[in-house]
């Protein structure tokens, strides 16, 4: 009896995810565009960026937009990052376009959260929209899409980073689909009223909420964090957007070997721990009840027990997983995704699980 119970826990919790959070988000209808073009400020941080950094500020100068500043800050690049920033500034530029470059030496460096404060202080415009070094935009609009959120009242609009796709590629679908599942997760939470991240690659907030928040401050000591421990600190007294539209996506390229994709991940899962209490108990939660779910279906497979009502909770509860996720999947392009959608599933909840332990017992000291 306690095995049915316990699986009927997990699956109700299961259900609240899917069926109430997840739903928001996939049956999402945003407000009709607007046109909403205040003046913006750009702003990039990069170190060691050289072979990415080009095609950036090629897909920022040829933004459809009225006008707007692109701050540039070098941190303490060892390649041609500073030399390629100034090559665009040694360009001609369209005439509603500026730009500055912020150059950071060597023993000066403090970390990315140094450098994007550097960059907030010399922007010039109140609405401040960043991205990364190795990011492309997918279209031309990706400014006026993702500044037409603030039209609405919010002071913060959460956008999609995506990764490239690569054809044959098990661990590229894999780090996508966590990509994805971790996307539906905040952009859900925020639509709930619940924020609780969102990713530097593609974000945008105003200088007023920053500076009331003291910028990074809070969370000076922790070294990543420049993105969802930021929103985690302002979700309490900012209204929070999203911005799903395709045209306003970003793109980076995944990492191409698996222990890369861990050392990534270590860092970034080392962030979690400061979330607000009550982000950290929801995301224990999903996270505890997938393994809940798999492991105990396991158990009802090799005893038995209850094997008919289980494995009916269990064929009903991968129909909401596909619905939910189909429908997400399409709002996010990444419709390839969902096929073998519960092998990715599986695969990264024993890599979380791995990271975890892992990060126990040798915290990780590199950034």
């Amino acid at each position: 009896m306690f095995l049915l119970i316990a699986f009927c826990v997990v699956f109700l919790i299961q259900s609240y995810f899917y069926l109430y959070l997840f739903r928001i988000f996939a049956f999402y209808k945003p407000e009709n565009s607007i046109n909403f073009c205040p003046p913006v400020s750009i702003i990039v941080c990069a170190k060691n960026e050289a072979d990415n950094l080009r095609y950036l500020l090629a897909d920022l100068v040829s933004q459809d937009y009225s006008k707007f500043e692109i701050v540039l800050v070098d941190d303490a690049s060892e390649d041609d990052s500073l030399e390629i920033m100034r090559s665009l500034q040694a360009a001609p530029l369209p005439s509603n376009i500026s730009l500055k470059i912020i150059p950071i030496r060597a023993h000066e460096t403090k970390g990315k959260k140094f450098a994007l404060t550097l960059g907030v202080e010399n922007s010039s415009h109140e609405i401040l929209l960043l991205t990364d070094g190795d990011c492309r935009t997918v279209s031309d609009q990706w400014i006026k899409s993702m500044v037409a959120g603030f039209a609405e009242r919010n002071k913060m609009v959460l956008g999609y980073g995506a990764y490239k796709k690569k054809k044959g590629s098990f661990l590229n679908k894999l780090i996508r689909f966590e990509t994805f599942l971790t996307a539906v997760q905040y952009f859900s939470s925020a639509l709930a009223g619940r924020p609780y991240m969102g990713v530097g690659r593609n974000i945008a907030y105003t200088k007023q909420v920053f500076e009331m928040a003291n910028g990074f401050e809070a969370h000076q000591h922790v070294r990543s964090g420049d993105d969802d421990l930021f929103v985690n600190q302002i979700s309490n007294y900012a209204t929070i957007g999203i911005c799903d539209r395709s045209n306003a996506f970003t793109e980076s390229k995944p990492k191409t070997t698996f222990d890369a994709w861990i050392r990534q991940k270590r860092r970034h899962i080392t962030t979690a721990k400061h979330y607000r209490p009550y982000h950290k108990i929801l995301l224990g939660l999903f996270y505890l009840s997938q393994i809940g779910f798999y492991a105990l279906f396991l158990t009802a497979l090799v005893t038995h027990a209850y094997l008919g009502i289980i494995t009916a909770l269990f064929l009903v509860r991968f129909i909401i997983w596909y619905l939910i996720l189909k429908k997400s999947s399409e709002r996010l392009n990444e419709k390839d995704l969902i096929g073998l959608g519960p092998l990715y599933e599986i695969s990264i909840i024993f890599i979380q699980l791995y990271i975890f332990l892992r990060n126990l017992v040798f915290p990780p000291k590199y950034w």
